[in-house]
Formats: structure tokens, C-alpha cells, sequence
């Protein structure tokens, strides 16, 4: 039964091995080159909230009749830590507001706090990758209204049995994942 990697890839590089079969990938960063202001000045964004099978530190691999394996390769760094971080830092460069990772490390409070939970991080058979869920802003300073929205987001992968391509699949839904926080949640 031949097996592919799901689309909860979170790294790109091969960094090192501990052992023999093991190898870890670490995420490569979310490019943005869109650039939306932001009503908020300061945006805390809270840990992402990603199902089980994408948040454990074992890259999986899913089988045809769509079970998911471990396979020997390993994520460099947490997955949720991994996406919470570049979601963060795609939200910064697109707003150019003050954002940070929750727990918020300034002494002044943030003026808002964007909360996303994946339900669904799987590539398909069609040869695309997709993110769903809902995020949340919620408005701290109670300036405007809290906006809670859905979100379903697909990107081609042109082999889905390669690894790197479903890392920067991965990488590109981050960053339509932050256009789209800034521009219908932030804006």
C-alpha cells in the first residue's frame, strides 16, 4: 500500500538526525507581499489551535484508504509552536502593527487577540493542500465589533508525494491564511 505525506508538513530543511532513521525538518518562513493597515495597533495572537494528528512531533504519512502512519521523519520544532510563530510573523508583515505571540510580552495590553482553530490540515487526492477552520478577533479595546469567521483555503501541490512541496504549500496557506485575518478580521 503506498503511503504520501499529509499536508501538516511544517519543515522544509533537513536539519539533523539523532539516529539513523530519524530526520527533522523545520518550517520555512511565510512569505507575504501584500501589506494591509491594521484598525489595531497591537495584536496578540493566541497558540493555534491544530487537530491532534497535526500537532504531534512525527511527521505523518497517510495511507490510500486514508489512515495516517508515523513514518521516520520528525518536525524540528513543536508544530503548533511552528505554525503559531509564522502565522504571528505573516500578520506582522502584512499589518505592520505590533503583533506577538501569545503570552502577550509587553507591558501595555494588546488592542486585539486573533484566535485560529484548525479543524482540517490534510492534503487530497485531487493534489491540493487544505486548511480550514474559524478564527476569532476579539476587539480589546472595544472600538469594534469582535468578528468571528470561517475559513477553507486550498493551494495545488503538483506531487503530492513530495515532502518539500507540501511544505511550501504549507508555507503559502499561512500566509492566505494572515491576508485574510488582516484584511476581513483586522482591517
Amino acid at each position: 500500500m503506498p503511503l504520501r505525506p499529509i499536508a501538516l508538513a511544517m519543515g522544509l530543511a533537513v536539519l539533523t538526525a539523532c539516529g539513523p532513521s530519524d530526520t527533522f525538518y523545520t518550517a520555512p518562513q511565510t512569505e507575504v507581499t501584500e501589506r494591509i493597515p491594521s484598525r489595531y495597533s497591537s495584536i496578540e495572537v493566541l497558540e493555534v489551535s491544530l487537530p491532534l494528528y497535526a500537532s504531534g512531533e512525527d511527521v505523518l504519512v497517510q495511507s490510500t484508504g486514508g489512515t495516517l502512519q508515523a513514518g521516520e521523519n520528525l518536525w524540528a520544532d513543536d508544530p503548533t509552536r511552528a505554525v503559531t510563530l509564522s502565522l504571528t510573523r505573516a500578520l506582522t508583515e502584512i499589518t505592520g502593527a505590533r503583533v506577538a505571540p501569545s503570552p502577550w510580552p509587553f507591558d501595555s495590553f494588546p488592542a486585539a487577540r486573533v484566535d485560529v482553530r484548525v479543524e482540517r490540515l490534510l492534503a487530497d487526492e485531487s493534489g491540493r493542500l487544505n486548511l480550514s477552520g474559524q478564527y476569532f478577533v476579539a476587539d480589546l479595546d472595544s472600538r469594534a465589533r469582535d468578528r468571528a469567521r470561517l475559513f477553507d483555503l486550498s493551494t495545488p501541490v503538483s506531487d503530492p508525494a513530495n515532502l518539500s512541496e507540501l511544505l511550501a504549500a504549507r508555507s503559502r496557506l499561512v500566509g492566505d491564511l494572515a491576508v485574510m485575518i488582516a484584511r476581513d478580521g483586522l482591517g
